[in-house]
C-alpha cells in the first residue's frame, strides 16, 4: 500500500471511486493509513527553503494526498465503511 501512496504523490495514479470500487473494507483501511502515513513523511522532511520547484513538487505531492484521502474517505462514507 506504500507503494500505492507512492504513486499517487507522484502523479502516476490517480484515486477515483471506480478504482475504489473493487476494494474491500480491509484493503480501503489499508491504503487509507498508507496515504495518511506518506502525507505525515513529507510533511516531516525538511522544508526547502530557497528552492521554488522544490517547494512547487512538495506541494504538489501533498495536494495530490489530500484529494485522494478526501476521496477514499467520501467513498466509505457512501459504502458505510468506518475508517478510524
Amino acid at each position: 500500500m506504500k507503494a500505492l501512496a507512492q504513486d499517487i504523490a507522484e502523479g502516476y495514479l490517480s484515486i477515483n471511486p471506480i478504482i475504489l470500487k473493487p476494494m474491500d473494507a480491509d484493503s480501503l483501511k489499508a491504503l487509507y493509513e498508507a496515504v495518511n502515513r506518506y502525507q505525515i513523511e513529507i510533511r516531516a522532511e525538511k522544508f526547502p527553503f530557497g528552492d521554488p520547484q522544490a517547494i512547487r513538487m512538495r506541494n504538489l505531492k501533498l495536494q495530490r494526498l489530500f484529494g485522494a484521502v478526501m476521496v477514499i474517505r467520501n467513498f466509505a462514507k457512501s459504502k458505510r465503511i468506518i475508517l478510524i
